[in-house]
């Protein structure tokens, strides 16, 4: 399974704000590199945030999850706010 997360460039600042993540399974690639797919999946998913659809980019990352994490699977992709509220419910549950 690949993990991208999707940044937006900021040019205010010269850094890559993050704005979600996406989950993709390896057979999804399709014969395109991990970064083309992750980009034109991230364009669809996350075009909409942008001026400019070029100033999305994505950074790939191999993932094995441990333990139950079909529900992950599914969901397929995950906003910030997504992603922020996921992790302090992570903490209360697992501190």
């Amino acid at each position: 399974m690949i993990l991208y997360k999707v940044y937006l460039k900021n040019y205010d600042l010269k850094k890559g704000e993050l704005i979600g993540m996406l989950i993709e399974r390896r057979k999804d690639l399709r014969g395109m590199t991990q970064v083309e797919s992750g980009l034109k999946w991230a364009k669809l998913k996350f075009g909409h945030l942008a001026k400019n659809r070029k100033d999305l980019f994505v950074v790939p990352r191999e993932s094995n999850f441990i333990g139950d994490s079909e529900w992950l699977k599914e969901k397929g992709a995950w906003t910030k706010e997504e992603l922020f509220s996921l992790m302090k419910l992570l903490k209360t549950t697992y501190p």
